[in-house]
């Protein structure tokens, strides 16, 4: 529910094109398009109707208390997120040359280490091949035992345990690397007081992109999901060199459930009549945002200021495990389907375009066989003024 009525001004501290659910202009038709022919974009998140449930893995996330805690003052500038943008690109400042041989580092110690990465098994292979080829020496003249016994598997031992120290230095130092060189890149971000969505090819209005559930089918026929938000008029916005749409993605691990969260908490973070989602992350700026210091202020927030960090700070690795498991079962049991689509007061076929989704959301992609019924949604009607009257929607900015 927006918390004020009267629109926005530059004065407030957002800008006149600041997004706002309830005061969505009026828009072109949305095209057909031919770039998501082939595409599996199983049904479309709805817009509005917020539920104010957000995704497990940002309400429960490790990394941010340690960057919190390291970065300290200066956490507002080397974040993500904060109270304006939303960044989906990191501007470092180091040369061509560290970043290779920075990728080339990862590759190596992720893949070799023993913690997480490959390292048990090429290790399991030399063994494999030491006793494979110590069994060939029996029928050989001159037999080089000692090295297939114990060189190989020593040698393919040392490499992974190299790789695995590595490894461990950099998850140790990697927040301290990215202190002096991480920018979180304000040109290519959701901006939440402009918005706007910044990309290399120009600014968009948030409100020009649709949320899809898009499901890949694996080499077994297994069956993944992700968040897909794409620019509803693609003539527009086409990349260079590519056919490719314009699109943007979230990682949110989970259930279905979780993708519908996402996009309840994204809509939430751009929409200016909304305080900011409550979130880690974006907990210390939230005195920075009008809307959300307005919000606080009255008390509706119903928690202390820095909640988030105290919970983290004073709580066991157990303990936030479980909040965080309950914290999934809360979103799983969320009812999300059912809600009408606010975009269908703004597009004139936008109900024609894609209309369906699943009967239950909460099975929606468990069922094998795609035997899952899909439903329309109901019918969004006008608003209603003061007088009782339906309300038409603001004209193009």
């Amino acid at each position: 529910m927006s918390l004020q009525n009267e629109p926005l001004t530059p004065a407030d501290g957002y800008a006149e094109t600041a997004y706002r659910a309830d005061a969505i202009p009026e828009q072109s038709y949305a095209p057909q398009n031919e770039m998501l022919r082939g595409r599996i974009l199983e049904t479309r998140l709805p817009w509005g109707s917020y539920l104010g449930v957000n995704p497990t893995t940002y309400q429960y996330s490790d990394l941010w208390f340690r960057e919190y805690q390291y970065i300290g003052d200066d956490y507002h500038d080397y974040t993500m997120i904060n109270e304006s943008r939303w960044s989906k690109r990191v501007d470092e400042n180091a040369n061509d040359l560290y970043r290779i041989a920075r990728f080339f580092f990862i590759i190596f110690s992720h893949l070799f280490s023993f913690t997480g990465g490959g390292g048990w098994v090429f290790t399991g292979i030399a063994i494999f091949v030491s006793v494979v080829g110590t069994v060939g020496q029996l029928f050989v003249d001159e037999p080089s035992f000692p090295f297939l016994i114990i060189g190989i598997p020593l040698t393919i031992g040392g490499i992974c345990g190299v790789a695995t120290l590595l490894r461990w230095l950099w998850e140790k130092y990697e927040i301290k690397f990215y202190k002096g060189n991480r920018n979180w890149s304000d040109n290519y971000a959701f901006c939440r007081r402009t918005g706007l969505i910044n990309t290399e090819i120009g600014n968009f209005s948030f409100y020009e992109f649709d949320a899809y559930i898009e499901m890949t089918v694996g080499t077994q026929g297994s069956q993944f999901h992700s968040f897909k938000l794409i620019h509803r008029y693609p003539h527009r916005s086409r990349l260079p060199h590519t056919k490719d749409p314009l699109e943007f993605s979230f990682s949110v691990d989970g259930s279905i459930a979780q993708l519908y969260a996402i996009w309840d908490m994204l809509q939430r973070y751009m929409d200016v009549s909304q305080p900011l989602p409550d979130v880690p992350e974006l907990e210390p700026f939230r005195h920075l945002d009008p809307t959300t210091k307005a919000y606080d202020e009255a008390d509706k927030r119903g928690r202390p200021a820095t909640y988030w960090r105290d919970l983290y700070a004073n709580s066991s690795a157990e303990e936030l495990k479980a909040m965080r498991e309950a914290h999934r079962a809360e979103v799983d049991s969320t009812a999300w389907g059912g809600r009408p689509d606010l975009m269908e007061l703004s597009v004139p076929n936008y109900r024609e375009t894609r209309k369906g989704e699943p009967e239950d959301v909460n099975d929606f992609g468990r069922f094998p066989w795609k035997a899952g019924q899909f439903l329309d949604r109901p019918e969004t009607a006008q608003p209603l003024d003061s007088a009782g009257h339906q309300q038409n929607n603001e004209k193009s900015r």
